[in-house]
């Protein structure tokens, strides 16, 4: 639910400022914590051959929330001289002055520590890997000044989540996981460049960088090649998993919802391309219920 960001004159500073850190780790909008947690919940439920165990359930719930808050917060803090000249994003409470750079620094330091105190419940190899994580989260906000590719940094960071939940459950990284990591990087990758698409006039005003940029005129085209990556990543993910008919009909449903994306943003209008990204979190979940529901039923028919 959304936060009202208008407040009564008499409000309390602190009920005041917690509603701009609110609205600054992006609380108010749950679709980046959705399009990443989706593929974490992927990686538990192929690491458990089924349900996991509810503590590492908990922990990388809890802690895919906590680290896209604060990679949404270091985002900003980094985007800060750029976003007060893009039409969606000058509203944030950093390009606004509501938030201080430093406030920002403080905020990401205490939501990464949190999520830090949740992976030292878990074993050491996924202690190890969440340094990784924490380097990659705290690094891609700054690429798209160098590269065009920060789309493709978005999903090495931000899928961390399924080698560490591999590591986690079965104490090592096999093919499956690094498969699944790759899924996701293709993924990213295109659900971030819907998002690019949104931005880009003003990207390529201010000199940012972006899939979308790089794209042009052969965005489209791109974003089919994307896909289809995606999808042909995710066939490997079933066949080396010997996954049953459930999955293969959730991935028939998330390949319907793609090509409704297309439909879309069939003329690139901004609106539309949001849409587009926002569509993700539906593919996102017609994929986990397939993971799901045939690990169900084959535990279903093993206990008959």
């Amino acid at each position: 639910m959304s936060l009202n960001t208008e407040t009564s004159p008499l409000e309390p500073d602190w009920r005041l400022r917690l509603r701009r850190y609110w609205k600054l780790m992006r609380g108010d909008r749950p679709i980046g914590w959705l399009l990443l947690l989706w593929p974490t919940w992927w990686a538990l439920w192929l690491a458990a051959d089924g349900l996991p165990p509810l503590w590492p359930l908990i922990v990388f719930s809890l802690g895919v929330w906590l680290t896209r808050s604060a990679g949404c917060v270091i985002n900003d803090y980094a985007d800060r001289w750029l976003d007060g000249s893009v039409e969606r994003t000058k509203h944030r409470p950093l390009a606004t002055g509501e938030v201080s750079a430093g406030e920002a620094l403080a905020l990401f330091a205490v939501l990464m520590l949190l999520a830090f105190a949740l992976v030292l419940s878990l074993n050491r190899l996924a202690i190890y890997l969440s340094v990784v994580g924490l380097f990659l989260a705290a690094t891609y906000p700054y690429l798209k000044r160098y590269t065009y590719f920060p789309q493709v940094y978005l999903g090495m960071s931000f899928g961390w989540g399924i080698p560490m939940a591999f590591a986690a459950l079965t104490g090592s990284v096999p093919k499956l996981g690094w498969l699944l990591y790759l899924a996701n990087i293709f993924w990213a990758t295109a659900y971030d460049t819907w998002y690019a698409m949104v931005d880009r006039d003003d990207d390529i005003r201010m000199g940012s960088k972006s899939t979308a940029v790089l794209f042009g005129d052969m965005d489209l085209m791109a974003q089919g090649v994307l896909y289809a990556c995606v999808f042909f990543a995710l066939a490997l993910v079933g066949k080396d998993a010997a996954l049953g008919l459930w999955y293969w009909l959730g991935l028939a449903v998330a390949l319907a919802l793609v090509v409704w994306e297309f439909v879309l943003a069939k003329d690139r209008a901004r609106d539309a391309c949001f849409r587009a990204f926002l569509h993700n979190n539906w593919v996102g979940m017609a994929i986990f219920a397939g993971i799901a529901f045939d690990f169900a039923l084959r535990a279903k028919v093993v206990m008959a």
